[in-house]
């Protein structure tokens, strides 16, 4: 073997080690062999010099079972690294910074008032979050920076291509952030930011979360609704970007025109805002946030409240239907629900019961639909474990940090 495919091996295994170090959270050496399938020697070589290079620490030993020697766990240390996650939704700005173990450092969140059209002013917010969530990391440097969008992305450098729940059109979100952000505009000159959708990263942490199913159908609704497809632990983007752009299925034909142009789109029968302002929920969500208001429009279902129920029904029936045609398209093996509606699963998942078809003359059984386990935090934890994988994969140049 040349020295170059001997390097190559070797940089192969180290970023192998770390990587499955990372998603087991700590693991012993043979634990680690086991997981790799490399040798119990090459792993210890490899751990050695993980060690060295400030990217791996021995914790604590643990007692084997029966009359083995106890075993020395090892977790990802880099305590001197952060990644700082910034969030932006329909109500709010959000920074967080976390070491690559996994440890939250610190966490701002402000609202912008949601000002349809303008992204200027959100920007604003957005900037500012990220530098508190930076004046708290204590002389760390922050080794990459993702901006979570609820909106598709694309191109080259990365824009938002269109954000129906705050009335964007393209923005160059990066960029507007940079000019407001000197310590930003340092990263994304350097490649170390990046822009991301929020159901691209959130459905791949939720697919791990249900234990990598074959396929999954992912579907989200907070400020609009949007989802993923995931097959074999990615996420299906599509040609241009825009695969599972499910808020903008036309589901009623010659229906009420949507901002993207077309009639009929799912999210203008079943968004929040429109089963909001249905329930007689808008003031509350003007005042205190979508988050707060959909909460209280859950309560109110689950109280039987009679407005609320007769709205949701009539949504959650457009949402069945949307629903079946992925179903019938993808054949996933589950379906994950998010946002508000987690608490509703059950529900949706028996008028998706409802209306399916009969195929050689016996009816189809729908996958299951199970509410989000990650909850308002699966973007967030989705982007972090990205963050952690990409610099993962090059553990040499991580450690020149």
């Amino acid at each position: 073997m040349s020295p170059l495919a001997s390097a190559d091996v070797r940089r192969h295994n180290l970023a192998l080690v770390a990587g499955r170090l990372s998603e087991l959270g700590a693991a012993s050496r043979s634990e680690l062999a086991d997981a790799t399938g490399l040798t119990r020697g090459s792993v210890t070589a490899l751990v050695r010099q993980l060690e060295l290079d400030g990217l791996v620490r021995e914790t604590e030993q643990v007692a084997a079972e029966g009359k083995g020697r106890p075993r020395t766990m090892l977790e990802l240390s880099a305590d001197h690294l952060a990644i700082v996650t910034v969030l932006i939704d329909a109500d709010t700005a959000s920074a967080v910074a976390s070491t690559l173990g996994g440890r939250r450092i610190a966490r701002v969140e402000r609202r912008h008032g949601r000002p349809m059209g303008e992204p200027d002013p959100v920007l604003d917010v957005a900037a500012a979050v990220f530098d508190a969530v930076v004046a708290e990391l204590g002389g760390r440097e922050i080794a990459e920076a993702s901006v979570v969008v609820w909106a598709p992305v694309g191109g080259e450098p990365p824009v938002v291509l269109a954000d129906t729940d705050l009335g964007w059109g393209v923005v160059d979100v990066l960029a507007m952030l940079g000019s407001r952000s000197p310590a930003f505009a340092a990263l994304a000159c350097d490649g170390r930011a990046r822009l991301v959708a929020d159901t691209e990263v959130a459905s791949v942490a939720e697919h791990a979360a249900a234990g990598r199913p074959p396929q999954l159908v992912y579907l989200k609704s907070d400020s609009g609704i949007g989802g993923a497809i995931v097959v074999d632990g990615t996420a299906v983007e599509g040609a241009r970007h825009l695969a599972a752009a499910l808020g903008h299925l036309p589901v009623v034909p010659g229906g009420e025109r949507c901002a993207c142009g077309q009639h009929g789109c799912l999210v203008t029968v079943a968004g929040p805002d429109v089963l909001l302002a249905q329930a007689g929920l808008t003031p509350l969500a003007r005042e205190a946030g979508l988050t707060v208001a959909l909460d209280e429009f859950v309560r109110r279902i689950g109280s039987g409240e009679i407005v609320a129920t007769r709205v949701w029904g009539t949504a959650s029936a457009e949402l069945a239907r949307a629903l079946q045609i992925l179903i019938l398209t993808v054949d996933p093996t589950v379906v994950i629900v998010g946002g508000y509606l987690a608490a509703l699963a059950g529900e949706l998942e028996t008028v998706l019961r409802g209306i399916q078809p009969s195929i050689g003359g016996a009816t189809l059984v729908p996958p299951p639909v199970r509410g989000s386990l990650l909850g308002r935090d699966a973007a967030l934890i989705g982007a972090e474990r990205a963050a952690v994988a990409r610099l993962l994969a090059d553990p040499a140049a991580l450690a020149r940090h």
